[in-house]
């Protein structure tokens, strides 16, 4: 069963990748962005009979190496 877990920073956690990307969007001429914050997404292929087996998994996983959960917020969610 496929999972996807989403990974973002917390709130207030400075985005320096974010910012980066926010002044090479307005380089570009798009004045009108406003704060811009980078995630990422990771797709897992997870033995699991159910969907709600597979979350479960992709979550112990994303608490265990995928996010790290001091500075960043995760949600997992069953892909098709």
């Amino acid at each position: 069963m496929k999972v996807r877990v989403f990974v973002s920073l917390k709130e207030g956690v400075l985005d320096p990748q974010g910012k980066a990307v926010g002044h090479a969007l307005e380089n570009l001429g798009f004045r009108d962005v406003g704060e811009v914050r980078i995630s990422r997404v990771v797709d897992l292929d997870v033995p699991a009979a159910t969907a709600q087996e597979a979350v479960e998994k992709g979550e112990a996983m994303a608490r265990a190496l995928l996010a790290n959960e001091v500075i960043e917020d995760f949600r997992v969610e069953a892909a098709s």
